[in-house]
């Protein structure tokens, strides 16, 4: 795939293809003929006392399970497996590292905006350099008023779009489970920067409501769902009458643009009224040497001028490890995106290698990576690692599923944003080792709100790096720029927003 060179599989002949059949077919008669041989308590699928005490019987004479039934129904599972070898031979130790390091820790406290924390670190290490000071925060309240309400207008826009399909269709009942959640994804983070800007946390700084976003969602969600169904009425008349289909549009809009200053209202209530992108503001701050100093200019100036010039955000893209799809390809989520007409969510999907390979040649070219993974999975007090937990042991079983199968079965998905700064590499394979991750769960987190990442945690958990276009392979970035997407499903996992 792409520069990594591979020789094309040769077809089989048709006898090879007969014999390659008739080898499979005799493995499942020989599975299954070893099945009915066993004892069947059962002929009707049910559970029956027999066999609880036939399981029983085999669990009690295992020495193992006895010793787990002791010791696990008296502590916490986790902290009864955890290997602590696994910490000791992961150290906060990283030989490449970003060549500025920024402050201070971040804390999205009880919200989902991990994305737009992830986004807004990135961001702020060129805003710390040029303009050198010891720490920093951009507004992630500012990003996020503007993300509820474009989500807001996404959605009742896809409600007046669909508006002829049933309530109970999958898709008009998939777009109402979540249509104004936290979450978010990195395209979606570069339409909000593109469109409205960024400011200093300062100038908008957090709210009740921003920190603690739960009661907010759950009013904006009930009062959204009301809104569809007031524009699935209103078509419904309107099909009825004489407009066209150009009239009838301009008159669901006209409505759907009333109904939107109410989601207005509720957010400027609750998270405060936002600078206007085009107007100035005032910011005085203090750098390193002590000097107050002062920037004034709009929104859209502030992120003009302070994002990397090298590597401009909006210029990045994201590569994916989706090992269910074909790599080499574009891929996109049919319905996703918080701004309507904006950029769509794009991926260009490869080998979980060169996701690594990337994030090493950004760090080494100073550039932080925004990457999304499924932080819930075998991670721990901030350890990452694949070997964290000995569950296989303690329960005499196997936990064997491979990453495309937990994708497939919604066992995993792209749950938490973070940002790598760091990274070590083994000086005799020049392969990475581990990984150092910026989290914005606060200092209490790991190692004063620093991860680790272990390379085999990597491999399987982590589905996506943003990587500047400069510093991208020349064949992804041609994917990438191609446009040919696939389109998968609104529901797919690669839809899940961290």
């Amino acid at each position: 795939m792409g520069s990594y060179p591979s020789k094309p599989q040769q077809p089989l002949k048709a006898q090879e293809v007969v014999d390659e059949k008739l080898k499979s077919r005799a493995l499942v008669d020989e599975v299954a003929r070893m099945h009915l041989n066993g004892k069947l308590t059962s002929a009707d699928g049910s559970l029956t006392l027999d066999t609880l005490r036939h399981w029983e019987s085999a669990a009690s004479q295992d020495p193992k399970l006895a010793l787990s039934r002791t010791i696990l129904s008296q502590t916490e599972l986790a902290d009864a497996l955890k290997n602590r070898s696994n910490a000791i031979n992961t150290p906060h130790i990283f030989n490449t590292s970003i060549p500025f390091s920024t402050g201070p820790i971040t804390s999205q406290n009880s919200s989902g905006r991990c994305w737009l924390f992830a986004t807004t670190n990135v961001l702020r290490y060129s805003v710390q350099q040029k303009l050198d000071i010891p720490e920093f925060q951009l507004s992630q309240s500012y990003l996020f008023i503007y993300d509820k309400l474009e989500k807001s207008n996404y959605y009742l826009e896809l409600s007046i779009q669909h508006a002829n399909l049933p309530l109970d269709d999958r898709l008009i009942s998939h777009l109402a489970g979540s249509p104004v959640g936290d979450g978010g994804q990195y395209d979606m983070a570069a339409n909000l920067l593109h469109r409205y800007g960024v400011v200093p946390q300062a100038i908008f700084p957090e709210t009740h409501s921003s920190s603690k976003s739960a009661p907010l969602n759950k009013l904006l969600t009930t009062r959204l769902r009301e809104h569809a169904l007031i524009l699935r009425r209103l078509y419904s008349s309107l099909t009825e009458s004489l407009l066209t289909k150009d009239e009838q549009l301009s008159v669901l809009r006209s409505k759907k643009e009333e109904l939107m200053r109410e989601v207005w209202n509720v957010l400027t209530v609750t998270l405060g009224v936002p600078p206007n992108p085009d107007e100035k503001f005032a910011w005085e701050y203090v750098d390193k040497s002590g000097t107050a100093k002062m920037w004034e200019g709009t929104p859209k100036d502030f992120y003009k001028q302070f994002t990397s010039k090298a590597y401009p955000a909006a210029e990045a893209f994201s590569l994916i490890n989706d090992p269910r799809n074909d790599y080499g390809k574009l891929y996109t989520v049919d319905k996703l995106g918080n701004v309507w007409g904006g950029r769509p969510v794009l991926y260009v999907n490869t080998e979980i290698e060169r996701l690594k390979e990337a994030v090493v040649k950004c760090i080494k070219a100073g550039q932080p990576v925004f990457f999304g993974c499924d932080v819930g999975k075998s991670s721990d007090s901030g350890l990452m690692d694949t070997g964290l937990y000995d569950y296989e042991n303690a329960f005499n079983i196997t936990l064997s599923l491979t990453k495309a199968e937990r994708l497939q079965v919604k066992e995993s998905a792209m749950t938490h944003a973070m940002v790598i700064s760091a990274v070590h590499i083994d000086l005799a394979t020049n392969k990475p080792i581990r990984y150092k991750v910026e989290n914005s769960w606060g200092e209490a987190a790991g190692n004063k709100g620093y991860f680790v990442m272990s390379d085999a945690w990597f491999e399987e958990y982590v589905y996506q790096v943003v990587v500047p276009k400069q510093l991208a392979d020349k064949d992804l970035l041609k994917v990438f720029q191609s446009k040919e997407k696939v389109v998968l499903p609104p529901w797919d996992p690669m839809g899940a927003l961290a």
